[in-house]
């Protein structure tokens, strides 16, 4: 094995996807899927694989191996099969057929549509849905819909083409004869329109009221109908889990995904054809010392690459919009002899691709950064900063970030917090603490005092001319966010990246958003944003506790009559703290000018009253 290839292997993520195993001459060898990529691609290389033939010899022809980074081992399934059936590699087991997993399809395209199961995709103006790499679960699907709505299940094609009387579904309340006229096209299109909203994935409303129905059945001791809304609810999980971010509704496009470290980026143009990923390539540019964000690096990726393809699809997926879109869709059109666009999706299945684009790119980009920095360097980002980066839509992965808490009591002895956490562990040299200063008008709310807090720990960092982090966390909701931005922005450093995150939920409020981000519970870049919180809270909490037990202490001492602020401080001076004044003797107390033993027995007498909370 050699040493880029089994550096190669320690590079792997802990995540599923497909492999592809390559000869020196690039060509395909063998295409697998993984539930861990880790795991599966060095199982071929241990003793164990060395006991079969195959094996062994695929072990020894493998130069270079290809990974594909997915959310799930279904979507993983649906690109092995598009790989080995575009590829052919000799080292897997082909099929004789070309039967791929089923969809279901909707023939909205008629008058009265029909909902079929189908294993090929057709121009016909149908609505595909799938695929579903469990055909069980589909069809459970399919009978839960027909359970709920009377969709046609005859091939007439009407109403050119109708019977002279119902079927039998009419008789059995499966169906409401539409071929009769029982039932107009409007509202039978009115029911369509709603299995397309579920077969969509929007089935929250429906699954409240299944639930809500299955409760009163088992209440009024119907369990054969809360049976059947049980399976109701099963065949709306199924409906969830089908394969759709990789397969499309045909067509040809290329989606661009981009992923930037320090002073390289990774672009990757993934290729999908007639529906199918098939593959992908991969280029580096370099992007020297400048701020450059999304855009900028959309524009480069396209203009560097793009402009030398000569087999261009109709359509560019990409994940920023640029100055010269216009221009450069104009070009490649001409390029192209056809039509062209590019297109920044929002949401939806392109919006879907685009994200496995980026995911993969950001992969790429720390594999390589850890292959060039080797063990005398800082490394690849961990896990937790490219999910964080590529959850938060940054473009780095937010290894050094700083948190920012605010701590009250009353409106007394206000304080604020920020600690810093480098690749996740706290940078206690970089902790900074600050008392809040009340303004001229008395205002010290909690965005006056989070913007005063993060313009002051700024404004710092820029006149002594310290690296600034990656991300800025505030702890709090949109308010305390934008205090925090104008904050920034006054202390010159409006191009570092702000989230704050609201403790109830769990929420992340991003600058620019109406609607808040809820990343997965599991996310480790989540944990990270957690851990930052609580640990600025903690900071925060433990100097405003520290400030209220000076405060509780001096101001007892002060209160006895005879001591004012002078004679406090020469007392301070004298015995250096409060508890070595209430340790001493009364008649050790008249050391100090102005002190009778009368006011001396009192202060020992004020002191002793009450030990100082903690």
């Amino acid at each position: 094995m050699s040493a880029e290839l089994r550096e190669q292997l320690k590079a792997l993520p802990d995540r599923p996807g497909v492999y592809l195993f390559r000869d020196d001459d690039g060509e395909i060898l063998y295409v697998g899927k993984a539930t861990s990529l880790r795991s599966r691609v060095r199982s071929y290389f241990g003793s164990s694989a060395r006991q079969s033939f195959k094996l062994r010899e695929l072990s020894n022809r493998t130069a270079d191996i290809e990974t594909f980074v997915l959310e799930t081992p279904a979507e993983a399934l649906l690109l092995e099969s598009n790989l080995i059936k575009e590829n052919g590699p000799r080292f897997n087991i082909q099929l004789r057929d070309d039967k791929t997993f089923p969809w279901v399809k909707v023939t909205v395209h008629e008058p009265f549509p029909r909902v079929l199961v189908t294993r090929h995709l057709v121009r016909d103006g149908s609505r595909y849905f799938g695929p579903f790499t469990d055909v069980g679960a589909m069809r459970r699907a399919l009978r839960m819909i027909r359970q709920m709505f009377t969709v046609r299940s005859c091939h007439y094609d009407l109403p050119r083409d109708a019977p002279r009387r119902p079927c039998l579904d009419y008789f059995i309340d499966r169906c409401r004869a539409p071929c009769v006229g029982e039932q107009s096209e409007a509202e039978y299109r009115g029911m369509i329109d709603k299995i397309l909203e579920i077969l969509s994935g929007h089935t929250g409303g429906l699954r409240r009221d299944v639930r809500r129905q299955m409760k009163e059945a088992a209440e009024d001791l119907q369990y054969e109908r809360a049976a059947e809304l049980r399976d109701i609810l099963k065949g709306l999980s199924a409906l969830e889990k089908r394969g759709t971010a990789i397969d499309f509704r045909g067509g040809d496009r290329d989606v661009l995904g981009i992923s930037r470290s320090e002073n390289l980026a990774c672009a990757i143009y993934l290729r999908v054809r007639e529906g199918r990923l098939l593959g992908r390539s991969v280029h580096y540019l370099n992007v020297g010392e400048g701020k450059a964000g999304h855009a900028e690096l959309t524009a480069a990726a396209i203009k560097a690459v793009y402009l030398r393809r000569e087999d261009l699809p109709p359509e560019l997926v990409v994940p920023s919009d640029f100055e010269d879109r216009e221009l450069v869709q104009g070009v490649l059109a001409e390029r192209r002899g056809a039509a062209f666009r590019i297109h920044v999706p929002q949401r939806g299945l392109k919006k879907r691709l685009l994200d496995l684009a980026s995911e993969n790119a950001l992969h790429l980009l720390s594999e390589r950064t850890e292959l060039e920095t080797g063990e005398g360097g800082r490394g690849a980002p961990p896990a937790a900063a490219r999910e964080l980066g590529l959850a938060l839509e940054l473009d780095v992965p937010p290894r050094d970030l700083v948190c920012f808490d605010i701590s009250t009591l009353s409106g007394r002895e206000s304080v604020g917090s920020a600690v810093w956490l480098g690749d996740g562990a706290p940078k206690k040299k970089e902790y900074r603490r600050f008392r809040i200063r009340e303004t001229a008008d008395g205002k010290t709310d909690d965005y006056s005092m989070m913007q005063e807090v993060v313009q002051r720990y700024f404004s710092r960092r820029v006149k002594e001319d310290r690296p600034v982090p990656d991300l800025v966390v505030i702890d709090g909701g949109k308010g305390q966010l934008a205090a925090a931005l104008h904050a920034m922005e006054s202390a010159g450093v409006s191009d570092v990246p702000a989230i704050s995150l609201a403790k109830r939920f769990e929420e992340v409020f991003l600058p620019g958003r109406a609607d808040p981000v809820r990343l997965d519970r599991r996310n480790a870049g989540l944990l990270w944003l957690q851990r930052a919180r609580d640990e600025a809270h903690r900071f925060a909490v433990d100097y405003n506790r520290k400030l209220r037990s000076r405060r509780t202490l001096r101001s007892r001492l002060s209160d006895v009559p005879g001591v004012g602020p002078a004679r406090e401080k020469d007392l301070l001076r004298e015995f250096g703290s409060i508890e070595a004044i209430l340790r001493a003797d009364p008649e050790e107390l008249t050391r100090v000018r102005g002190i009778g033993l009368a006011t001396a027995q009192r202060i020992h007498q004020t002191l002793a009253a009450g030990s100082p909370p903690e």
